[in-house]
Order: structure tokens, then sequence, then C-alpha cells
């Protein structure tokens, strides 16, 4: 049963993945229904506000194998949500479609859930079976964990630097990935809700930080303009994707699009910043900065992942590439003449 418990996850967790962060800031959550080893129903949370997972399941299931779920076992990447919000509790809609038996990879640590769910299951008879391939779906809800854990979006890192290990000039845009790895980039955008840069990179770079090598949704962008030093001309006040700056200043242009926020870059910068992004249900952010934006997140531990992408070139001199502990680095993967390294933060949150 437990090989079997364990297939079935496996595909919950692959249509979970194909939200790809549109339904942040809820988590990615997968659901099958399963009856005599044939999957009747299945469907994943697809957007935010929409139907959760067993909800898409169950809808999915034709009329002629509706009887076939009082037999049947849901498998479910997260804890059924036991609350109001959006949409009605799942709990609710597997007892009311009495479902026997219900596999969970992850209990939900949202304090409305946290057990709630499992524990009525079990108290109207339905057989509940937790922990299926319970890593490999926390690592999947790992930004939504982190959210509700550390009170903060979830921190990813990237850079690219030079095999001599710098990230670039300092007065001018240097070209290190090549194509594929640049295609990568953007796919990563895709996935997270925002992502942000300093005023050294957009004055220097003048980046678009958008998505258009892959397919999916633009971030939110986001730039530490301390003195408001930035010129409306710049790619990031272009209007075509929404763009919040940080600042100290407390008066500020009227932009489309673009809303000022004012921070205290004195005591507390990336605290108070990711604090501001948590209460406005940011959920996760791509760091893009320059090497002094990017050291200081490492600096202060407020950082979850990290990518780094090696090009095949030296440039002998330029801005240095920030250090990263190497006892997080968990594997590295060729593209091309580049090369991807991962980075895991191990303070990251406590997956449950």
């Amino acid at each position: 049963m437990r090989e079997k418990d364990e297939l079935y996850m496996r595909r919950a967790i692959e249509l979970a993945k194909q939200a790809r962060g549109n339904n942040a800031p809820n988590p990615r959550v997968g659901a099958v229904i399963v009856c005599q080893d044939r999957i009747i129903g299945e469907g994943y949370h697809e957007r935010y506000g929409e139907g959760h997972a067993e909800v898409n399941a169950i809808a999915a299931v034709i009329e002629e194998d509706k009887p076939l779920l009082l037999q049947a076992t849901i498998y479910v990447t997260l804890e059924p949500c036991f609350h109001y919000g959006k949409t009605p509790p799942c709990v609710e809609l597997i007892l009311k479609n009495k479902i026997p038996r219900v596999v969970i990879a992850c209990t939900d640590p949202f304090e409305k859930v946290a057990g709630r769910s499992i524990e009525k299951l079990k108290n109207q008879g339905v057989e509940v079976i937790v922990g299926v391939l319970k890593e490999e779906a926390a690592w999947l809800t790992r930004r939504f964990f982190t959210n509700v854990q550390k009170k903060r979006p979830y921190v990813v890192l990237k850079f690219a630097q030079s095999k001599d290990g710098f990230i670039g000039s300092a007065t001018k845009e240097i070209a290190i990935s090549n194509l594929l790895s640049k295609r990568l980039v953007h796919q990563w955008r895709s996935e997270e809700t925002a992502i942000m840069v300093g005023t050294n990179t957009a004055l220097i770079d003048n980046p678009q930080l958008n998505n258009r090598l892959y397919f999916g949704r633009n971030p939110l962008r986001l730039v530490l303009d301390r003195q408001l030093r930035l010129p409306s001309t710049l790619h990031l006040f272009d209007g075509q994707v929404e763009t919040w700056v940080f600042t100290e200043k407390k008066e500020y242009p009227k932009l489309d699009k673009v809303r000022f926020v004012s921070l205290d870059f004195k005591h507390n910068l990336f605290n108070n910043l990711l604090t501001y992004l948590h209460e406005h249900r940011v959920q996760s952010v791509l760091i893009e900065g320059g090497s002094q934006l990017l050291q200081g997140f490492i600096a202060e531990n407020l950082w979850d992942e990290a990518r780094v992408l090696e090009g095949n070139l030296f440039l002998g001199e330029g801005v240095k590439a920030p250090t990263l502990p190497i006892r997080c680095l968990t594997k590295k993967e060729p593209l091309l003449d580049n090369q991807v390294a991962y980075y895991v933060n191990p303070s990251s949150a406590t997956f449950s």
C-alpha cells in the first residue's frame, strides 16, 4: 500500500508544480482521487481566489464515476484547509462526498488549520495517512511555509559571476551568462512574486526586470532608491509592470504603476523591507541586485536559496561576487559553457 500511496502522491506533487506561483500567496497544492487503482479525478490550485486542489479534483470526476467516491482515496500534498477564506473549507467537501480515505503529504502550519482538518476527518471515521513523500511536498510548499513560520517572503538570491569571481564592472554592463542561462533566469522570474534590485544596478544596467524569454507572468518590480536618484526614463518606470520604490524620502513624483514606500534605511532596513512585503502579500522575492545588496541579505541571514550562474570568461577585475557559505551548496548543473550552483540556507523555515 505504501508503494501505491507514493505513486499517486508523486502525481499530486507533479500537478501542484503546474501552478508556478500563479496561486500566490496561497501554497501550491495538488490532489488526486483514486479508486481501484484508477485515477478518477485530479486537480491543482491554479489561481489565487479560485478552487483549491481538492475542489478541482472532485469536480473532475465524471458523473458515472461519482459513486466510486464512496470507495476512493484522495491524495493531497498539503492538509486540506479548515477555514473559510476566498473559498469554503476543503475538509467539509471531502466529508460531504464521503471519501473514506485521505492521504496527506504535509500538515499545514497555518494557525487556522494546523492539524485541525486531520483531527476532524479522523473524528468522522475517515482513515487518514500523513507523511507520504513529506520532504518532496514540503520543498514544493517552501514559500508558503516560510511566510507562515518566518513572517516574511521567501528570499531567493541570484547572480552571475565570472570564472574568477567577479559579477561585473563597476561602471558598465557586462554579459556573463549565455542565452540558455538567461532563459532559465526568466523562468525563475515567472515563478516568484517579485524581483528586486538596488540603485546602482538600476542605473548601470537599466534592467526591464520582466519575463520575456519564458511563458508565464511578470513579477512585481522592486527597487531600493534611498535618495530617489533614479530617472523616470528607466525601464523600471515604463508602466508595463507595477513597480515599488523603497526610499527614505517623504515626497515622491507621480508615475504610472509606481508605488513609493518610505523606509528607515539606517535601522533594520532588510527586516523592515521584508515585513512590509509580507504584510502586502508578497510571497517570494528574487534578489537580482548588485554585490552590496546581495551581501546585505547574506550578512543578516535573510535568505533561503541562492542560485549562482558561472560564465565561461575571466574578467581580471571588477566587482567581487558575494560570498556564500560552501556548506550551503547542494548541487551544480551544466548549462552549455555555463554552470549553475544551487545553495540552500539550512536555517530557512522548518518544513513540517
